[in-house]
């Protein structure tokens, strides 16, 4: 069996599986999971047992950041087929590199890939007024959309939002409010 295939079955973890692979003699693998665990970009978390996807940009925000993200959260949703909410703390971010353009696009985008699922909350952490600026459009683009996104500048304010532990969105080394 090919070290690529291998670590392609230790990326997935199914609902329900079982088949065969030919490695010198037949092989059964069965798997029951509750989701499909995806390899997700390092500054992505999922966190399955309260359904949280957690999102840390460092450095550059820009059009190919957040594309990536978006790829990611959709095949989430496609995955997973259950809600999930969301977390973005821009504090690590030390440059912007969008435009409302953008930001409308993707908002719109958002909202009609996301039409007819169920309620989700997106909290967004941020003290750089670019940032906030662009986090309020998304949101006023969001409204009548199940996706409820709320600007945040105090971690615990996010966290009793979304209903989850402080400790968990809080980043290493940083403090429990952000800094206006």
């Amino acid at each position: 069996m090919s070290s690529r295939l291998i670590s392609q079955i230790a990326n997935l973890r199914l609902e329900s599986i079982a088949f065969q692979i030919d490695a010198g003699g037949p092989v059964t693998l069965n798997c029951t999971n509750e989701a499909i665990l995806m390899k997700l970009p390092p500054d992505i978390e999922f966190h399955e047992d309260i359904r949280l996807l957690i999102y840390r940009p460092r450095g550059l925000v820009n059009e190919a950041a957040i594309n990536k993200v978006l790829t990611a959260l959709e095949d989430l949703e496609a995955k997973l087929q259950e809600p999930f909410n969301r977390f973005t703390d821009t504090l690590a971010a030390d440059e912007i590199e969008l435009n409302f353009e953008y930001v409308i696009k993707f908002s719109l985008h958002r909202r009609l890939f996301y039409a007819g699922h169920p309620p989700v909350k997106s909290a967004i952490l941020a003290t750089d007024w670019t940032m906030i600026h662009y986090g309020k459009l998304h949101a006023l683009l969001t409204q009548g959309s199940p996706i409820k996104v709320r600007i945040f500048q105090e971690l615990d304010a996010a966290a009793a939002w979304l209903g989850v532990p402080i400790d968990l969105l809080q980043a290493q080394g940083a403090s429990k409010k952000a800094e206006t």
